[in-house]
């Protein structure tokens, strides 16, 4: 009979401190039930599209040239990562004054794959 007692005591505490738990949860403040969100105009500087090559040693791209860059881009920041789906590297620079073309020089060479993707970005100036 005393085991008895010291299981309904001790269920009785469980539920008491998980029950309290629960009850502080419930009153915690959860501010407001909706996610915000907006839109944006960004602007082009460069509305005709550009032109990429991708430059080898061996059978590993180490730099990318990036032409027909509009010179209303001139002075933005430019970067490029290349990803063969194992490997990426990525480098930047700075768009020349008067756009037309530049080589960006990538930080390691990434061996040159079907399907590689590369990501230029330019922003600014």
């Amino acid at each position: 009979m005393r085991r008895m007692g010291w299981i309904v005591v001790t269920g009785a505490a469980a539920i008491a401190v998980l029950s309290s738990a629960f009850g502080y949860a419930a009153a915690q403040g959860t501010g407001t039930n909706s996610l915000g969100s907006n839109t944006a105009t960004v602007s082009r500087c460069d509305t005709d599209g550009i032109t990429v090559t991708h430059n080898l040693s061996g059978s590993n791209v180490i730099s990318v040239a990036v032409g027909s860059i509009a010179s209303a881009c001139g002075n933005a920041s430019i970067s490029v990562d290349v990803n063969n789906g194992t490997a990426n590297s990525s480098g930047s620079g700075t768009v020349p004054a008067g756009g037309g073309s530049m080589t960006v020089t990538l930080g390691a060479g990434v061996a040159a794959k079907d399907g590689m993707e590369t990501d230029v970005a330019i922003s600014g100036p």
